[in-house]
């Protein structure tokens, strides 16, 4: 057996030894999916930061982004740093957990539903995140099987089913406190991953200098402020990551489940400077992946001389940390990636039993009945999501830009315009739940770039609700 398969081995008997803790812990549905609703900032900053980045980041946009725009990718990391990251912790940290607490829910749609007072917005955003996180969870799911597959050589269908089924058994066992509880150490794994891959990617490069001559000597743009694909496509990126924050579910949820405006400010600055250093060295990374993996020497990482995007960065990965350290990058990848499953599974599971099954079909659902149906549907999404990435519909950037763009349109107006003022009404948030996805899927379907989609639709929820607030009463708030 060899150090690598020991090293996973001891690391899954870990996460279910955590989840087995979980377990014991949880006597309710708010245990469940929110940890009793008093997590401390060290577990809540590393829970959010994990779940902001995953396989997406390191496998799909890192590979992708890094090669079309250079350093100039290192943008997104910054906006995504302080826009998804410290404004969220800054400014609406402390506004969510007092609404959580004022309104007396636990989902975003449930908010939606007292908020504006409209079981209709309550219905179309559940739907909407069941449908949406799919994509996301399997764009997750197939970033994992790709980095196996180069890892282990092992099929990529293998890959696949042994991932789903970990998954699957680790969240139905303990729910969010043992997520929170092993997020800490994903978040330390994380760490220690991207410091070594840093530094060896580095000196395969021949220090930083010399990464930048070789790059500029393959097109000076990949070393300018915007890269060659244009301001506008970059732009798109960075509001996409950066801004769809502020509303998506599976972030948001943290909030709920943190102790008190204390803990907040401590895991604002934790999970800030967590982001900056994880997202810095992704895209990073990502440029520097234009100088090791060639069709040559890289087979898989290249079809007919062009780049497989999903599968550049496990071959970089590969080849640039020793053989002895390549289980470290194994654990980065799949730490980052285990948190957001979990995240998007519980929101996803939670969108069918609490908003859908108990909100509108058997609204005195027992505590231990719903806490029970969110295991069994926290396993049915996960194999639902794995048979998705099975079918590989499109690369990982695309089905995250689709995944973040529609929730994003879903959320973003109705939330924040929600959070901030009482004039927002009932009739200008469905309008721009409506529209916005309407004009992201829309694009989409008309051939336009998922992440210019999910940016635009984004836009129009923004936009919609004081606009058409303007002109129609005004909801409780």
């Amino acid at each position: 057996m060899t150090v690598k398969t020991l090293v996973i081995a001891a690391y899954a008997l870990m996460i279910i030894g955590v989840g087995i803790v979980g377990l014991r812990r949880t006597r309710s549905f708010n245990d469940f999916f929110l940890g009793g609703g008093d997590v401390g900032p060290w577990m809540t900053a590393f829970t959010y930061a994990t779940a902001y980045f995953s396989a997406v980041l390191f496998i799909g946009f890192a590979g992708k982004i890094g090669w079309g725009f250079g350093y100039s990718g290192l943008w997104i990391a910054l906006c995504n740093a302080l826009f998804g990251v410290l404004f969220v912790w800054g400014v609406l940290g402390h506004r969510i957990k007092r609404m959580s607490v004022d309104y007396d829910v636990a989902t975003m749609a449930e908010f939606f539903e007292k908020r504006y007072d409209s079981r209709f917005l309550k219905l179309f955003a559940s739907i909407a995140v069941f449908i949406f996180f799919i994509p996301y969870s399997a764009a997750v799911f197939m970033g994992l099987s790709y980095l196996f597959q180069a890892n282990f050589t092992i099929d990529y269908t293998l890959a696949l089913v042994l991932m789903g089924s970990f998954t699957a058994l680790y969240l139905a066992l303990g729910g969010y406190k043992s997520m929170a509880m092993v997020d800490v150490a994903f978040g330390m794994i994380m760490l220690v991953g991207v410091a070594i891959l840093l530094g060896f990617t580095l000196k395969a490069g021949g220090g930083l200098p010399s990464i930048t001559e070789q790059l500029a000597a393959i097109n000076p743009k990949l070393t300018a402020a915007v890269g060659p694909p244009g301001l506008w496509p970059l732009f798109c990126l960075i509001f996409l990551t950066s801004v769809a924050p502020l509303g998506m579910p599976q972030l948001v949820q943290k909030f709920y489940a943190i102790k008190d405006r204390r803990a907040i400010r401590i895991g604002m600055v934790a999970s800030t400077c967590f982001a900056l250093l994880i997202g810095g060295v992704a895209y990073f990374t990502g440029a520097a992946s234009r100088l090791f993996p060639s069709p040559e020497s890289s087979p898989t990482a290249f079809a007919d001389g062009k780049p497989v995007f999903d599968a550049l960065m496990p071959e970089m990965l590969a080849r640039v940390v020793p053989e002895s350290l390549s289980v470290l990058m194994l654990l980065l990848i799949l730490s980052a990636s285990m948190s957001t499953l979990a995240a998007l599974v519980l929101i996803s599971s939670s969108a069918v039993v609490k908003d859908l099954y108990a909100g509108f079909l058997n609204r005195s659902s027992s505590d231990a009945r719903l806490t029970g149906l969110m295991r069994v549907a926290s396993v049915g999404f996960v194999l639902v999501s794995v048979v998705l990435a099975y079918f590989r519909p499109a690369t990982i950037v695309a089905i995250l830009g689709v995944s973040w763009g529609a929730i994003g349109s879903v959320f973003l107006g109705p939330f924040l315009w929600g959070l901030f003022t009482q004039r927002a009404g009932r009739a200008g948030a469905i309008a721009a739940s409506v529209l916005g996805l309407a004009v992201c899927v829309g694009m989409y379907a008309a051939g336009r770039p998922s992440p210019e989609a999910g940016t635009i639709g984004m836009m129009v929820s923004l936009v919609t609700v004081p606009l058409v607030s303007l002109f129609t009463p005004a909801s409780r708030a």
